[in-house]
């Protein structure tokens, strides 16, 4: 399991990252396998661009409240990341997704 050419490695926080965005994000956000109406944004390069798709800053606070709180179609997460959890998934996003 190499990293992709160029990019450093993940960090081990970054993996755990990875690993909760493929278990409880990707179904939704990649596969869409729920075949959802409204297909859910992109979130690669998510903190790449100034604003979230729904307009607000790309701050780690706004994707912190949407994913706990939810945000339109998608529901809220709270009580189901720690802490650590959602601070690993926060920093996994920053890395674009790789």
């Amino acid at each position: 399991m190499g990293a992709c050419q160029g990019a450093p490695a993940l960090t081990e926080q970054q993996a755990e990252g990875k690993h909760l965005y493929q278990v409880r994000c990707a179904h939704c956000h990649e596969e869409n396998d729920l075949a959802l109406k409204k297909v859910p944004p992109d979130l690669h390069g998510l903190f790449d661009r100034k604003t979230l798709p729904s307009g607000i800053p790309a701050t780690d606070a706004a994707v912190r409240q949407n994913v706990l709180a939810g945000r339109g179609m998608m529901p809220g997460f709270a009580g189901r990341f720690t802490e650590e959890q959602m601070a690993a998934l926060l920093a996994y996003l920053h890395t674009g997704l790789r």
